[in-house]
């Protein structure tokens, strides 16, 4: 594994104006997501301990009549390794009332719903279509896209000789899934970067504590992966995992609460 020489230097959460933080505390948003995005709402909790100019109301929900005040509503949407149902999911959940509601809304896909078997571009013209649906029927409503997540490689070593073990008779490793991940967050960045808010996670999880990006290289081009030091098995986030992750979203959320 290796990392850019050069580091990156990602958003400080100590840069957000005051007056972005009151804003985002007076919205109506709703977050929909599986395992990871547990993760992220725990790492969500921890910065608003150390930073009390965050207020927000996070509630598991996604009734509508929960999004009469200011609330920061997460549920889960769809079933883990069948993307397009998230898809339809959170259609369904806009549908159900709260697409009247909210002012920001955004869902995730997992690591697990890209694999070697996935056609990245299927899943992101689903996603795109669907999308422009939704902002068709609620223009009141900032839509949030986010890239997959990422899997970082084995750090136990019955793992490690597995993973070796695969590559060596050709089957698929996280290098050839991060590799498809990577094709979906590339469509999806070229769409909406620079003209739609959009959250990149994978970015997140990429960046090590040095500041450095992780990669490897397949056919000559980098495919990144999560550092180890942001998980305990390699998909999930640790607690220094989540609140790197949860920093970032944060921040994307209060630029675009301050831009509205």
């Amino acid at each position: 594994m290796r990392t850019t020489r050069e580091r990156i230097i990602l958003p400080s959460i100590d840069n957000v104006p005051a007056e972005y933080w009151r804003r985002l505390s007076r919205k109506k948003i709703f977050f929909g997501h599986q395992s990871v995005g547990y993760n992220i709402i725990d790492g969500i909790k921890d910065i608003m301990q150390e930073h009390p100019e965050i207020e927000l109301n996070i509630v598991e929900t996604n009734k509508a009549a929960d999004f009469d005040h200011p609330v920061f509503a997460h549920a889960t949407v769809g079933t883990n390794t069948r993307p397009l149902s998230k898809i339809t999911a959170f259609e369904q959940i806009m549908s159900d009332g709260i697409g009247d509601k909210v002012d920001i809304a955004f869902f995730k896909f997992c690591y697990i719903d890209i694999m070697d078997d996935s056609n990245p571009r299927a899943i992101f013209d689903k996603y795109a279509d669907t999308l422009a649906q939704l902002k068709t029927r609620y223009p009141h409503v900032q839509f949030l896209h986010v890239t997959a997540p990422v899997r970082s490689t084995p750090r136990q070593t019955k793992r490690k000789l597995k993973h070796l073990a695969k590559a060596l008779l050709g089957r698929p490793t996280t290098l050839h899934r991060n590799a498809k991940r990577q094709q979906y967050n590339a469509l999806l960045r070229k769409s909406y970067a620079g003209t739609e808010p959009l959250f990149n996670l994978a970015r997140a999880e990429c960046v090590n504590p040095q500041g450095f990006m992780l990669y490897a290289l397949k056919n000559g081009q980098q495919v990144f992966f999560m550092a180890p030091q942001y998980t305990y098995d390699s998909g999930h986030l640790n607690r220094l995992g989540r609140k790197k992750v949860a920093e970032q979203l944060l921040i994307t959320l209060a630029e675009a609460a301050g831009r509205q």
